[in-house]
C-alpha cells in the first residue's frame, strides 16, 4: 500500500492518489467519470455541512463528517489532476500569482 511521508508535500498526496488508484483498480477511469465522482463527493461534504450546522437533513440519509468529505473531495481532484498531469502546487501558485494582480473589492 502507498505511504505518505512525514511533513508530506502537494506533490506527494498526488504521487500516492496515483499509486492508490492502481492498486485498487481505478486508474483507467476517464476524466469524466472522475469529474462526476467528485460532484457527488462535493455534495456528501455539503450535506456534511449540513448536519454540522444543525440545518434539516432527512435522518434516514448517510451521512459523512466534514473532514471524510473533504479529504474525498482532495482525493478526486488529485486524480483529476494527474490525469492532465498538473502539478497542484505550481498551478495554485501561478493562480495566486494572478490573483495578487486582481482587485479585490
Amino acid at each position: 500500500m502507498p505511504q505518505i511521508p512525514d511533513k508530506p508535500e502537494l506533490q506527494n498526496y498526488q504521487h500516492f492518489v496515483q499509486q492508490l488508484e492502481i492498486e485498487r483498480g481505478f486508474d483507467h477511469q476517464t476524466v469524466l467519470e472522475k469529474c462526476l465522482m467528485l460532484g457527488e463527493e462535493v455534495g456528501e461534504l455539503f450535506k456534511a455541512i449540513r448536519k454540522r450546522e444543525n440545518i434539516k437533513i432527512d435522518p434516514n440519509s448517510k451521512t459523512g463528517d466534514v473532514a471524510e468529505e473533504l479529504a474525498d473531495v482532495f482525493l478526486f481532484l488529485c486524480s483529476i489532476a494527474n490525469r492532465y498531469d498538473i502539478d497542484l502546487a505550481s498551478a495554485i501558485e501561478e493562480k495566486e500569482g494572478k490573483n495578487r494582480l486582481r482587485k479585490w473589492v
